[in-house]
């Protein structure tokens, strides 16, 4: 009976409405993940939270298009690799293709739009399921690392730290997410103007539908920069707010 009642009191918790923090922790915690994206130290580390997301989104898309997820890498230096079985062409295989780099925008306007309805643990408490769920088809050592070690993060934050420690953090992973997708898809296309990327996701899309991997860039680009900023609308307020 005592664990049921601890239970119930941790899921009412949870799902209680919490109050948005001060405008000034908003924004600080805006200031802190755009340095995270901007020096390059910090974004070297923090970019692998990012291909999680990326990963995440190819897996999800082939899953949802009808295709069997094989499994999933992450390496390193950042990049990443998630294989699933099906037919070559077809447009399973193009969902599966244009999802990684839009995922982790939209997750951010995702968490923009939890955190707009006061729900800071339960967006903790979900990002805890995705990852749990993801690791379960990690295929590498260097992987697994990064997706417990994210998930460890995340939960010490959502179990041992109080409601306005919580909620900085979900607020700095939701700005996070926003802006490393932004910068992600920037440098997808610069290295594709160097020539360094010829198996890009839109280049490998582009094989398939003889459409200009120039298209699908744009199409990332257009989708990431508009989920910023419904997310600054949604964390922040109309711009008038602001200033005003």
């Amino acid at each position: 009976m005592a664990g049921s009642a601890v239970v119930f009191d941790v899921l009412h918790d949870a799902w209680t409405r919490q109050p948005a923090p001060p405008r000034e922790v908003v924004i600080a915690t805006a200031v802190a993940a755009i340095l995270a994206v901007l020096l390059r130290p910090a974004w070297k580390v923090m970019r692998n939270f990012v291909t999680i997301a990326h990963e995440g989104g190819h897996a999800l898309a082939a899953v949802l298009s009808g295709r069997r997820l094989s499994g999933i890498r992450l390496h390193s230096d950042t990049s990443g690799l998630t294989l699933s079985k099906g037919r070559p062409n077809g447009p399973g295989m193009v969902i599966t293709g244009l999802a990684g780099y839009i995922t982790p925008s939209l997750l951010g306007l995702a968490g923009a739009a939890i955190l707009g309805a006061g729900r800071i643990t339960i967006l903790l408490w979900l990002l805890l399921v995705l990852l749990v769920l993801m690791l379960i088809m990690i295929r590498n050592f260097y992987g697994v690392i990064s997706v417990v070690v994210a998930g460890a993060i995340i939960f010490a934050v959502s179990w041992f730290t109080d409601p306005k420690i919580q909620s900085a953090f979900a607020y700095a992973f939701a700005w996070f997410m926003l802006l490393g997708g932004v910068r992600a898809v920037f440098e997808l296309q610069q290295s594709r103007f160097r020539r360094q990327a010829p198996n890009s996701d839109a280049d490998q899309i582009a094989r398939l539908t003889r459409v200009p991997a120039i298209v699908y860039v744009g199409f990332f680009v257009i989708v990431v920069i508009g989920c910023l900023a419904f997310g600054v609308r949604l964390m922040l307020g109309p711009i008038g707010d602001l200033v005003g």
